[in-house]
């Protein structure tokens, strides 16, 4: 077996198998972190094996059975085996596995990891680092701040559940609505480093959006009835109308550029019906945020065309969002629809006053839309340097790409393409 054969057959193992073998280990350790460390010596183990035996046929089951012996001979070292072991192997406290309301093993981690003794923002990183094997730079862009920032947080929230005593065990069906807002963040947040990785050489990571995808399913199955999970299921839905459009020979097509006629009207059909749904549902002028993206994402799908589109509406949305979740990048992104409202020059202001928050000091999007804003006012010079300045802040490389193929056109001589 080659090496780039072996590093495929990893990959796809880790997206594959990476949750439900995390899933079966932690009923074992009932310690997240040992289950993780178990999990991590599994894939370690096949990198040294699968070369020698072979690939197996079925990767989740040979590295659930690693991991799992891992874990197992940590706590013999521990001389607690024989005494725990057979407490540790069949459910306990936990419901039977027939009655327990989730069925998706993935969905059931991510509900058991989001638990209320953890802040709401240390809950969803964890989930994504662990669950969701989000690597830890990335769960630091989605979250706005530095690197060893989030590293501190994630080692403080495994010490908190250590210290707590925090068992591992599945949510009855009483217990998931507390925890449903974490599990919405979590999957929605997948779906944004799915949508646009924060780095690396192509613009999405398609098994991230495959898994958000599938989770606002059976989340969507599970609570047919609540109106943000329908929200994100619509927001899913739409972002994947849209995604055959985005990319052109390899390079990014925004919004405004991209061909219509490629969209899949079936999925935006679906995704709109879940979108009005979703703010039906709602209590009366108390939209949530999932309800409210799924509604913004809906009126730019169902325009005809980028200058067609109701920007007016989607202020008015964008000014719901911000009273319900507010937020600095949706403030910029309001920013963005009303300069079709009320001009780029409006617009520019209120970027200016956004790039003062510390939040967005290291965000391109504050660059990339002031760089927009001045194009469109006819400030060449000053937007070719703003185009560079998103350019060094992204580590996307097609992002990065089209940001300095858009300042060269317009003669900028700082950064250059590499």
């Amino acid at each position: 077996m080659g090496r780039d054969e072996l590093t495929d057959a990893v990959a796809d193992a880790h997206r594959r198998g990476w949750a439900r073998v995390l899933a079966t280990v932690v009923r074992v350790t009932r310690d997240l972190d040992a289950a993780e460390d178990a999990v991590q010596e599994a894939f370690a183990a096949a990198v040294e094996l699968w070369p020698v035996q072979g690939v197996p046929d079925d990767t989740t089951a040979w590295l659930t059975t690693v991991a799992r012996n891992r874990a197992l001979d940590a706590r013999r070292r521990e001389r607690t085996l024989a005494r725990k072991l057979p407490l540790l192997i069949v459910p306990g406290e936990d419901a039977p596995m027939d009655i327990e309301p989730i069925e998706d093993e993935r969905l059931r981690l991510v509900f058991t990891c989001c638990h209320p003794a953890l802040s709401l923002p240390a809950r969803v990183a964890l989930t994504l680092r662990l669950v969701c094997g989000v690597p830890t730079p990335d769960v630091a862009r989605l979250f706005l701040v530095s690197q060893p920032t989030m590293a501190a947080r994630l080692t403080r929230a495994k010490k908190k559940i250590q210290a707590a005593g925090i068992p591992y065990k599945v949510p009855a069906a009483h217990e998931l609505p507390d925890r449903l807002p974490a599990v919405l963040a979590v999957v929605s947040l997948l779906l944004t480093e799915g949508h646009t990785a924060s780095r690396g050489e192509s613009l999405g990571r398609p098994e991230l959006v495959r898994t958000a995808t599938e989770l606002a399913e059976v989340l969507a199955d599970l609570m047919p009835d609540e109106a943000e999970v329908l929200g994100l299921l619509a927001t899913v839905r739409l972002a994947a109308a849209r995604s055959a459009a985005r990319l052109d020979g390899g390079g990014l097509v925004l919004l405004a550029d991209q061909d219509r006629s490629a969209w899949d009207r079936g999925l935006i059909e679906q995704g709109c019906e879940l979108a009005a749904r979703a703010m039906r549902r709602s209590m009366p002028g108390r939209a949530g945020p999932y309800a409210l993206h799924a509604a913004i994402a809906a009126v730019h799908s169902e325009a005809p065309t980028y200058e067609a589109t109701d920007w007016a509406q989607i202020v008015a949305l964008y000014d719901l969002l911000l009273a319900t979740a507010p937020s600095p990048v949706t403030e910029l992104a309001r920013a963005a629809a009303r300069s079709h409202v009320t001009g780029p020059a409006a617009a520019l202001d209120e970027v200016t006053a956004l790039a003062a928050d510390p939040r967005l000091g290291e965000y391109y999007g504050v660059p990339a839309l002031r760089a927009d804003l001045l194009r469109r006012l006819g400030r060449n010079a000053e937007a070719a340097a703003s185009y560079e300045e998103a350019a060094a802040l992204t580590a996307n490389e097609v992002e990065r790409s089209y940001l300095l193929t858009q300042a060269a056109e317009l003669g900028g001589r700082g950064c250059r393409q590499g």
